[in-house]
């Protein structure tokens, strides 16, 4: 079931003469409970891309559906509802808030999300549940990733996006924390979308778009992708 349409979407950003064409007539559909990744060199608007689906930011023209909704053309207070009931956020760095605790990091979705998951449920599954009252100084990369990650998941979002979630981890911890992302599209039909430049991780997917110059030059589904421990890091 298609969950996301991008219609002839383009971002033009201007800083005096100079005009930057961050995305150029972008046409895509994604799926519900579909592990997406966007891959592509710095520069290339994926990042862009993925700002646009949020909600953070809105196109020049074109039109942007999310979920039979189209959110190109909503105001300032409808897109920040938007992006607390529709889509969860998980970045490279883990924008934790040093002094509340794990518990208290993951609790806090409840004050914007009407629906949020149990917060102590949702640390369980990624691992955590002994950690409750650490603080975020207190935990490893990993663990401050997974903290990120459930927070993300206990807002219950129909959409999680990724920006780079392992780029700050070693191999060993990306793993762990890619086979958590999976689990959410595999297990609770979530639609993981992931920008990064790793080609690795886009051996994992259920579906793979190469952007370039802000335009998309491929869309290839797989139909068979591998398991996070198949893969050679």
């Amino acid at each position: 079931m298609k969950i996301v349409e991008f219609e002839n979407v383009t971002r033009i950003y201007t800083s005096g003469d100079h005009e930057l064409r961050a995305l150029d007539n972008v046409n895509m559909t994604l799926d519900e409970g579909k592990f997406v990744v966007i891959l592509g060199p710095s520069g290339a608007g994926k990042s862009t891309l993925l700002n646009m689906l949020g909600g953070l930011d809105s196109p020049t023209s074109g039109k942007i559906t999310v979920n039979g909704k189209d959110i190109s053309t909503l105001s300032s207070n409808e897109l920040a509802d938007y992006r607390a009931k529709t889509v969860g956020f998980v970045f490279q760095f883990y924008n934790l808030i040093p002094t509340l605790t794990v518990y208290e990091n993951v609790a806090l979705v409840n004050e914007i999300a009407s629906d949020a998951l149990d917060a102590k449920k949702i640390l369980a599954e990624v691992g955590l549940d002994d950690h409750l009252k650490n603080f975020p100084s207190e935990l490893s990369g990993g663990e401050q990733q997974r903290v990120s990650i459930a927070r993300a998941i206990a807002k219950n979002p129909k959409i999680l996006l990724c920006d780079e979630p392992t780029g700050a981890l070693d191999s060993e911890t990306g793993v762990i924390v890619l086979k958590l992302l999976l689990s959410m599209a595999r297990n609770y039909g979530k639609t993981i979308v992931i920008v990064t430049h790793n080609q690795n991780i886009a051996k994992m997917a259920d579906v793979v778009i190469r952007v370039k110059n802000g335009k998309i030059k491929s869309y290839e589904e797989q139909d068979n992708p591998m398991s996070a421990d198949e893969v050679e890091w």
